[in-house]
């Protein structure tokens, strides 16, 4: 245990402490699992599981409310495992170490897991407490989300007697959201035809780091650099004089997460000349302008290296090069309709070259089915020329806002009450009340949590006050529906 289990409210920073210590990346949520359900069987409380891994903890109605209208607390038990480079951690094994940070929480190096790790300890402290009035509730713990929604997707809607629901899993104090954009994966597979090396020649590791990087949807609109479109951009830059052939080019990790860094091996015939590497600084050099500001600690480090046995043949290289570069990424398109609302975006999200091939994933997002659709065919169109295989993965649908909820009549009155007038808003990224709501139809929904920034990154922090906040509105919301 830590310093957090000390941080009020007790009844949620406890449980969190705890799941700080449990390994719990997406689909290895077997620990974490068993957390829950090891809390509920110490609660004398049913549950039910599902063929994907989902859980369900009945609990019911405190004495007096046992009939009223069931209600639903929603939220999903992985996270995202990053971390910076220079950080020794296993996140398979080793917890997550927490730090303070004035008013935040965060983590050394690390991501924290407040995404969603904070929403499943407000539950569990729900699920035990004594002093909290509510009626029949079921808390819906579901796996994977962070990889594609999948748990949600899983679930059967005939599981659920619930026909209101509060997802626990967006990250804005102050702010009540009802609806969310959907979004799907593409892959993009590229043979690398590859050769010996020229005779003579010599190689050198370029390494771009030091972004910030973010969540894929809530953090495109701050306008950060892209590791992997920027390493492609100068590479492209210093090719543009001087020939020579990739042997390696690899960045990011996950496809919800903004790639932070990107690592290049060039090799040239002959000595490495100072006009390519200087082309290559130069190009960096405008970047840093460019980005200054959303960006500032970025770094480039070019570093002499052994030339390898292969290398990718000269049109396989300016593939590559052209094929990056040519995706899109970031905010396409803003909303009309809602003031600030990113409509429609891409993430380049994942570059990995294994077996002979190049691996490109990226991660579209738009509140329009029609829009999503569009830039997944601009991603297949892109990706058709340069000679890539393109797959296109399942999407999952968006959540239509629904000004009329009676749950968020509710939860808005409490809110302004309690802390005042709060925005009522849509967000740019994957909820997975969306699919919920599509499996059951009427389902009454809303989705609010406490002020959780940068997840998806090592910088991700959760402003611990606004947790308290949070599991205020959480209870007074529960008395209320009693």
């Amino acid at each position: 245990m830590t310093f957090v289990e000390t941080l009020e409210p007790k009844a949620v920073w406890a449980h969190f402490d705890r799941i700080l210590t449990i390994p719990r990346g997406s689909k290895d949520e077997g620990q974490i699992r068993k957390y829950v359900i090891d809390q509920a069987e110490k609660n004398g409380l049913s549950y039910d599981e599902d063929a994907t891994g989902n859980i369900i903890v009945r609990v019911p109605g405190t004495k007096g409310h046992e009939k009223a209208p069931a209600l639903i607390l929603q939220g999903h038990l992985d996270m995202v495992n990053e971390k910076n480079s220079d950080v020794q951690h296993d996140f398979d094994k080793d917890p997550i170490q927490p730090e303070r940070d004035g008013d935040y929480l965060t983590a050394k190096g690390t991501t924290l897991g407040s995404d969603n790790g904070i929403g499943v300890a407000t539950m569990l402290a729900v699920m035990e407490a004594d002093g909290v009035v509510h009626g029949p509730l079921e808390l819906v713990f579901t796996v994977d989300e962070e990889t594609g929604l999948t748990g949600a997707a899983g679930l059967k809607g005939d599981m659920l007697e619930a026909r209101q629901l509060i997802n626990m899993d967006s990250e804005e104090e102050g702010a009540l959201y009802v609806g969310c954009a959907g979004g799907g994966d593409s892959t993009l597979t590229l043979d690398l035809a590859t050769e010996a090396p020229p005779s003579g020649a010599t190689a050198i590791r370029l390494r771009l780091a030091g972004l910030k990087g973010g969540h894929s949807g809530v953090d495109i609109h701050l306008q950060r650099g892209n590791a992997v479109k920027l390493m492609a951009r100068m590479l492209h830059a210093g090719a543009l004089k001087t020939p020579f052939r990739l042997a390696a080019f690899e960045g990011g990790n996950k496809h919800n997460a903004i790639p932070r860094e990107a690592v290049a091996v060039v090799v040239v015939p002959g000595p490495v000349s100072g006009d390519l590497t200087d082309r290559i600084k130069a190009e960096f050099e405008a970047v840093k302008v460019e980005y200054g500001k959303p960006d500032p600690g970025m770094q480039l480090d070019i570093d002499s290296t052994d030339v390898p046995n292969t290398v990718w043949n000269t049109d396989t290289t300016w593939t590559v090069l052209r094929l990056i570069e040519g995706l899109p990424h970031g905010v396409l398109a803003m909303s009309n309709d809602v003031p600030d609302l990113v409509e429609t975006s891409n993430n380049v999200a994942v570059v990995q070259a294994k077996d002979g091939k190049l691996v490109i994933t990226t991660s579209s997002r738009s509140s329009i089915d029609a829009a999503l659709e569009a830039v997944r065919r601009e991603i297949r169109a892109v990706g058709q020329l340069a000679g890539a295989d393109v797959e296109e993965h399942d999407a999952y649908p968006g959540w239509k806002p629904n000004l009329d909820s009676h749950l968020l009549q509710v939860v808005k009155e409490l809110h302004t009450q309690m802390f005042g007038e709060p925005e009522i808003k849509a967000i740019h990224a994957g909820l997975e009340a969306g699919i919920i709501g599509e499996k059951v139809p009427g389902m009454d929904m809303i989705s609010f949590g406490p002020q959780i920034e940068f997840p998806h990154s090592p910088d991700e922090r959760v402003g611990i006050e606004s947790v308290g906040r949070f599991y205020q509105l959480v209870k007074a919301t529960l008395e209320k529906l009693a």
